[in-house]
């Protein structure tokens, strides 16, 4: 066994990844903590009346990651990306339901924060964001890519480096074009309502 967790979350990443179904079961209390805080640091900036609670998140992002046929995950990072990925999936639908529910009545909304967008735009429609990521990535993958690590899965610019295999300054670059586009994307969502 080895005692620097990073190192035993790999371990058992890599004993997930060739079937062993045991070392999933070892991994998520290893993880459980670091998605809760995840997911607080996440819901945290959604409306107060949002029903979707941390441990729920975390629960429908371990259900998805198990629904995965083929896990492939080799370290921390990585699995912390696949991680947020599976987190934006899981509030997309979660805020798709509840619009279906209210029969195209108002869209959840969530606040921002200020480095993603200005502080003058901190509201944001979900579903307007999720539209705005999935236009990104036809356009430019890896920006779309370093919004959701660094928004949904909480990565720092040399966290998020590693995990692309992207130097830190080509992060800190297409950080500032894609938040540059992505504020102008949503203010234009923001202005036809």
């Amino acid at each position: 066994m080895n005692p620097n967790p990073a190192n035993r979350i790999t371990e058992l990443l890599a004993r997930w990844s060739g079937g062993d179904i045991a070392a999933r079961e070892d991994l998520i209390p290893l993880v459980y903590e670091e998605l809760r805080r995840l997911a607080r640091h996440y819901l945290s900036r959604e409306r107060q009346t949002h029903t979707l609670q941390s441990a729920a998140l975390v629960h429908e992002l371990y259900l998805r990651l198990v629904d995965e046929s083929s896990v492939q995950l080799s370290d921390r990072l990585h699995f912390f990306s696949v991680a947020a990925e599976l987190m934006r999936r899981v509030l997309v639908d979660h805020a798709r339901k509840h619009s279906a529910a209210k029969r195209g009545g108002n869209h959840l909304t969530m606040t921002l924060e200020e480095d993603l967008i200005s502080a003058k735009q901190r509201e944001i429609d979900i579903l307007a964001l999720d539209d705005a990521l999935n236009q990104l990535a036809q356009m430019d993958t890896q920006q779309s890519r370093i919004i959701e690590l660094r928004f949904f899965g909480g990565l720092s610019i040399d966290q998020t480096a590693r995990a692309l295999g992207i130097s830190p300054a080509s992060v800190k670059r297409d950080w500032a074009v894609a938040r540059a586009w992505l504020y102008r994307e949503l203010s234009r969502t923001t202005d036809a309502r």
